[in-house]
């Protein structure tokens, strides 16, 4: 923290002494006079660029003397172009009265001012990257009523179909969700980044999300789904990335404190500061969350901070500087059996163990405007992080024998950069927009795991006296990208786009294996280097202007991870020839708003994951048994997916004086199967081989479907949601009767209904409050193998929330 405050303190003292060479000023208004506020004031052809404030005034100061062209811009009203002169250190006014426009009907946000809109759609060429042809969406935090502090992921993503979710978290600490069939485990089908840059462990070895930013301080989140891993690289999932508020560009100074009771202890407190003064532009932000949690033995304690800092250096560069540190403590109930769970799903039968992951992640930007038709960005990144775990371990259906608890403690290492280009140009007479880049990345993970600590309560990943981790491996990944998309507009109805990623990634892992008879088993280093080559094709084709059909295919993959790399046995054995699980997605959709009372995407999609790695018994020529780690087979997963959201008010009446209700769906039929998938077990002495071809792919719903309605009226808005979700595996084999450990068997289907309301006074200050689970359901949805387990992983019961915010 002390870092922060003296990095906080450098940017406002600076900013402060900056010696003004100019301003300009102005106020924006209607044709009535009436201020226009939030409205975007750009000079063209530079970075520079303001807001005006809530009585419409804006400034913008510390720019070179010479001519240029001042652009306003305010959603409904007719962008507005002035040219002007300024000489040295000259104070210029240029008052701008706007022009009403037609109504727009491929508005998003007009339809959002209506709370028609909680989700949208990014535009076609964004941010150096292109989006055009692909299946994406944008969550608005900002307009979902939800229970923000605790993360509630089922309300987050409620509007995104075909999101599965692991709720088995109720700190809002970790994520976990994935879509198409794929895994939820801490998202790490997604590629998750944060403002463009990667905040998981290591996106080619262990991919696992272990930070999740808070919601109070998350402008939206960016999902495009597996046509991303041209522009980004793994997973099959696609691209997750949460954008976080930037600098309010209408003042020098603004405070907002969000602070948030709830039942079982529920104590949160987010703080924020940010503005804009001249050149420089800054947030920082503080968040602590404590709480009991819903379980017994489910305490939490986390502490998040963010500072971000922006330089105009000049009118064509722009210069960032960002950094994020968070700490957790959290203890873990730990899993429960079936029996146990149908008693009371509130119990933990684990009260001695606990998780931490201190979390720092710092990022350098810059961005520079070659013309104004071509722009550069380049980001530095990295992460310096632990995941931290202390407890007993065993089965849930042993008893914690109150011995010795088992440490295990991974220390991240990673570092990146990427440079992006995205420009505009005519090539054979077509208007295109190409995005390129080049990438590296180096990532270091030290695995220290079976450590012997103490036989406490508390929190403490201290070994006993003398004693050193059996386990200690060193696993690292080198990564080297190259890609390139265009987007060949063929006229204004029909677009084209086509891409190319050239990947190299180099994997190793060595070290101590495990300490047998006080003789250290040392693995045999192992290094897997490849090269290879991804494609993609998608298209457009606007039906009406505000209507489009859309499509894409784009190949995928999946790296060799760390775990896939370890065997957890010396005796295992790992294909020398073991590859990166390949594929494809494809999607063929229907998207875009009818009038201001209608918005929706239908599209079907078709999965392909290839090469999948698993492990095969096999026997040596004495008659013993050992697992060959190798690529067994793949799984498809198709489907439909469809959102839908209507209000009926303007549909009907256009305008109302009571306010507006918007209804929505969004629905998800997931078919994810085995292919051809060759497995082998070990049965009296003899190999029983078996075929998994035509079984559900584990922790697959077939149904994802959630349905609300959100009143609004004026500030006041009230939500209610309900999720319809169907019933999946926990393993491969699709095991019905759950065994005695509670790790296979079914997953029942389940259904959970949520409330929020907010509403906004005196314009700075606003009251939230929710119950999540209204009908108090019992449910779960993951077993789990290991830690935080093993066994069934409770859902939250009914909680309630109240949010009392102040901004100024």
């Amino acid at each position: 923290m002390k870092h922060f405050s003296l990095l906080m303190m450098f940017a406002l003292l600076a900013s402060g002494a900056m010696a003004q060479k100019n301003l300009l000023k102005g106020k924006i208004t209607d044709k009535n006079q009436n201020p226009l506020a939030f409205a975007t004031v750009i000079l063209e052809g530079t970075v520079r660029g303001v807001q005006s404030d809530v009585n419409g005034n804006y400034e913008l100061k510390d720019f070179p003397k010479g001519d240029y062209q001042l652009k306003i811009s305010l959603l409904g009203y007719e962008d507005s172009v002035l040219p002007f002169s300024i000489t040295e250190a000259e104070t210029k006014i240029l008052n701008i009265v706007m022009t009403e426009e037609p109504l727009w009907l491929d508005s998003f946000e007009l339809l959002s001012s209506r709370g028609i809109l909680g989700q949208e759609k990014l535009a076609e060429v964004e941010d150096f990257r292109i989006n055009a042809g692909k299946k994406n969406e944008v969550i608005r935090i900002r307009d979902i009523d939800a229970n923000l502090a605790m993360n509630n992921s089922r309300q987050i993503f409620g509007r995104t179909p075909g999101i599965s979710i692991w709720e088995n978290d109720g700190s809002g600490i970790q994520l976990g969700v994935a879509s198409r069939g794929l895994s939820p485990n801490r998202s790490w089908e997604f590629n998750v980044r944060m403002n463009g840059y990667d905040i998981t462990p290591d996106p080619m070895g262990y991919p696992e999300a272990y930070f999740t930013p808070p919601m109070e301080v998350v402008e939206k989140i960016e999902i495009i789904r597996g046509a991303s891993s041209l522009q980004f690289g793994p997973q099959f999932g696609g691209l997750m990335n949460f954008v976080l508020r930037k600098p309010d560009q209408s003042t020098r100074f603004t405070v907002e404190t969000i602070n948030t009771l709830g039942n079982n202890g529920l104590f949160s407190t987010f703080n924020y500061i940010g503005g804009t003064e001249g050149k420089f532009s800054y947030t920082a932000y503080y968040q602590k969350r404590v709480g009991n949690g819903w379980r017994e033995n489910g305490y939490f304690n986390t502490d998040h901070a963010h500072i971000e800092v922006g330089y105009a250096a000049s009118n064509r560069l722009k210069l960032g500087l960002e950094a994020t540190y968070m700490t957790t403590e959290s203890q873990q109930p730990g899993g429960l059996t079936d029996q146990q769970f149908a008693e009371d799903s509130r119990q933990s039968t684990r009260e001695r163990n606990w998780f931490s992951t201190p979390w720092f992640v710092p990022s350098l930007s810059a961005e520079y405007l070659v013309s104004p038709k071509t722009r550069l960005s380049w980001k530095v990144f990295g992460t310096i992080a632990e995941r931290n775990s202390v407890g007993f371990v065993r089965q849930i259906n042993e008893e914690d024998d109150l011995g010795n608890r088992q440490v295990d403690r991974d220390y991240y290492t990673t570092y990146g950069s990427e440079l992006r280009l995205s420009t505009d140009f005519k090539f054979l007479g077509l208007d295109n927009s190409l995005a390129s880049g080049i990438r590296y990345f180096n990532g270091h993970i030290d695995r220290k795991q079976n450590g012997v600590g103490s036989n406490g309560s508390e929190m403490d990943f201290e070994l006993t006296s003398g004693s050193e981790y059996p386990r200690n491996l060193d696993f690292r990944n080198v990564n080297y990208a190259a890609f390139a998309e265009n987007v060949f507009r063929f006229s204004d109805k029909f677009l084209l786009t086509a891409g190319l990623r050239l990947e190299q990634i180099e994997s190793s892992n060595s070290g101590q294996f495990n300490v047998v008879n006080g003789q250290p088993q040392i693995l045999d280093p192992i290094t897997r280097t490849r090269s290879f080559l991804l494609a993609g094709l998608g298209s457009e084709f606007h039906v009406t202007p505000t209507t489009e059909l859309y499509s894409n295919w784009s190949q995928a993959y999946r790296p060799v991870l760390i775990s896939d790399l370890t065997p957890p046995a010396t005796t295992d054995v790992i294909d020398q020839n073991l590859k990166d699980s390949r594929g494809f997605n494809f999607d063929f959709g229907y998207r875009g708003n009818i009038g201001t009372y209608l918005n929706f995407d239908v599209s079907y999609f078709y999965l392909n994951y290839a090469d999948r790695i698993g492990t095969l018994t096999q026997l040596n020529s004495d008659g013993s048994s050992f697992q060959f780690r190798t690529n067994l087979g793949g799984s498809i997963s198709q489907g439909f997916e469809g959102y839908m959201e209507v209000d009926p008010i303007s549909a009907i009446f256009d305008k109302s004086r009571f306010g507006y209700l918007n209804i929505f769906a969004s629905i998800a039929f997931v078919d994810a199967r085995y292919g051809d998938f060759a497995t082998t077990r070990l049965v009296n002495g003899f190999l029983q081989e078996s075929n998994l071809k035509g079984n559900r792919v584990e922790n697959a719903p077939r149904k994802i479907n959630r349905y609300g309605a959100t009143y609004r009226y004026r500030s006041f808005s009230m939500t209610w949601q309900l999720s319809d979700i169907g019933e999946a595996f926990a393993d491969a084999s699709n095991t019905l009767e759950p065994n005695a450990a509670a790790t296979t068997g079914l997953i029942p289907a389940y259904v959970v209904q949520d409330l929020s309301a907010s509403f906004t006074f005196m314009k700075k200050y606003s009251l939230k409050a929710g119950v999540n689970n209204l009908t108090d359901e019992r449910y779960f949805t993951r077993r789990a193998g290991g830690y935080p387990g093993p066994g069934i992983m409770p859902a939250d019961g009914r909680t309630f929330y109240t949010t009392l915010g102040l901004k100024f």
